[in-house]
């Protein structure tokens, strides 16, 4: 039985994950000022990197959330644990788009805005790296 309630929770918590990540995704695309489907069609490789590292740091945030209290410290219930991810992913999204909307007001040698959506690399890869150091300092805490 145990066995059939580990695979029950595997299902529930990856397409949690999956609806997360495409709605975390479909967030920041709002604070972006490009249409994120458009640019990747276009090959906007800055708008891929930006959305792989949402992705990631969404993952890495939604990881620590299912993994934290450990099992053996608490005796947590799935409903309960659904709740506490949805709050870090409603939490870890926000400073996600935080971060980038930081970054654009203090980056005053060039328009990030422009930048990502003329599809120069360097400014995606700059922000997959602040995803993901953000979701690395948004773990930390939650664990």
């Amino acid at each position: 039985m145990a066995f059939l309630t580990e695979i029950t929770n595997i299902a529930i918590y990856s397409i949690l994950g999956i609806v997360f990540m495409m709605l975390g995704n479909f967030l920041l695309d709002l604070v972006v000022p490009c249409h994120f489907p458009t640019e990747i069609k276009k090959g906007n490789q800055a708008v891929g990197w930006l959305s792989a590292g949402s992705f990631i740091a969404i993952g890495l945030i939604l990881r620590t959330a299912i993994m934290s209290p450990s099992a053996e410290a608490v005796s947590e219930t799935l409903a309960s644990g659904i709740l506490n991810t949805s709050l870090y992913f409603v939490l870890g999204v926000a400073f996600l788009m935080l971060g980038y909307v930081v970054v654009s007001l203090f980056n005053k040698r060039y328009n990030l805005n422009e930048e990502i959506g003329n599809g120069n690399v360097a400014a995606g890869l700059m922000m997959f790296g602040i995803f993901i150091g953000l979701a690395l300092v948004i773990s930390g805490v939650i664990s």
